[in-house]
């Protein structure tokens, strides 16, 4: 079953890390990724850019709407995500314990209906 492993954070604090923390977080992804290949659970993902950066659309019922910024302010927000495949939630939550980041959503995938 696949699962997204949504990385959330506060992006100031992202912003304020220096050269050298920006790298060791790269780094830290790095290591994720390779488990992931080793164990064939890599099935796609992606940093986001920031979230000033969203354009939302909303289908209110009368017509449509588009804005400028990220659907609802938050103090986190959703930075990237993997798209992994594991045997079961614990699994998926094994393998998001592994992430360097200190908030992850995890959300089965619904499969393709039909």
């Amino acid at each position: 079953m696949q699962y997204a492993l949504l990385i959330y954070g506060d992006e100031k604090v992202w912003e304020a890390r220096t050269d050298a923390e920006q790298q060791e977080n790269e780094a830290r992804h790095r290591r994720f990724m390779k488990i992931l290949l080793e164990r064939d659970a890599m099935r796609g993902g992606a940093e986001l850019t920031a979230s000033a950066t969203a354009t939302t659309v909303r289908d209110s019922g009368g017509g449509v709407t588009v804005t400028d910024g990220p659907f609802a302010e938050a103090g986190e927000q959703l930075g990237g995500f993997y798209l992994v495949e594991a045997a079961d939630l614990d699994e998926a939550i094994a393998l998001a314990k592994e992430l360097p980041e200190g908030t992850i959503e995890v959300r089965p995938v619904v499969p393709p209906r039909g």
